[in-house]
């Protein structure tokens, strides 16, 4: 991948987006209407960035922080259920980093220079997390029987950081250290704090 910076309009959210993870958004602010309509248009991602500190509507009355790592989100599906409000249906793409610090403009909406990281190398779950694999996929079907899956289809067991990113996305742990997970770069070490933490927790 060639690493250059553009510019990439941020949809800051007090959450973290995981690379495969599906992402339901309730959209009603003017700047995000805006930018829904715009991707939409062009075909283009918008960046996913955990709030450090500060809000994610209205504007901002204090200093609003980011963290420095979020994740390309791509429309899949709009819902225009009543005036002035859509349901969107995201999936995360690839990582990318903010260069600087974003920029908000005029009308709200924020926006940064950023660098695209590289994608997870598919890498197969060893034997040693073999559990916690499985544990996923019986999550996965009890999941399915209870209602419409948190997660986007295809499900990808044999690859060490889906299974990662998607155990991720359930565990009751802080944003900070969902965040750190995410910016792991090594999909088979962040699998593997995972497994260490389940079996902690005796989930596994």
């Amino acid at each position: 991948m060639t690493e250059r910076a553009e510019l990439l309009p941020l949809f800051p959210l007090q959450s973290v987006l995981f690379p495969g993870g599906l992402l339901m958004l309730k959209v009603f602010e003017a700047r995000y209407l805006d930018l829904v309509t715009q991707c939409l248009r062009n075909g283009t991602p918008f960046g996913v960035v955990c709030l450090r500190q500060g809000h994610e509507v209205g504007r901002a009355t204090g200093p609003v922080l980011f963290e420095g790592m979020g994740v390309q989100a791509r429309i899949d599906e709009v819902d225009g259920e009543q005036a002035g409000i859509l349901k969107v249906r995201c999936i995360g793409l690839e990582r990318f980093r903010l260069d600087g610090v974003p920029s908000q403009q005029p009308d709200g909406l924020w926006r940064s220079a950023v660098t695209p990281v590289e994608p997870d190398a598919r890498r197969m779950p060893g034997p040693a997390v073999f559990d916690t694999v499985k544990a996923l996929s019986n999550a996965i079907a009890s999941l399915r029987e209870r209602g419409p899956l948190p997660f986007a289809e295809p499900f990808r067991l044999d690859d060490a950081g889906w299974v990662a990113n998607r155990w991720c996305e359930l565990l009751p742990i802080p944003l900070s250290a969902k965040q750190k997970l995410m910016a792991l770069e090594d999909p088979v070490v962040r699998l593997s704090v995972v497994d260490g933490y389940l079996r902690d927790k005796q989930v596994v």
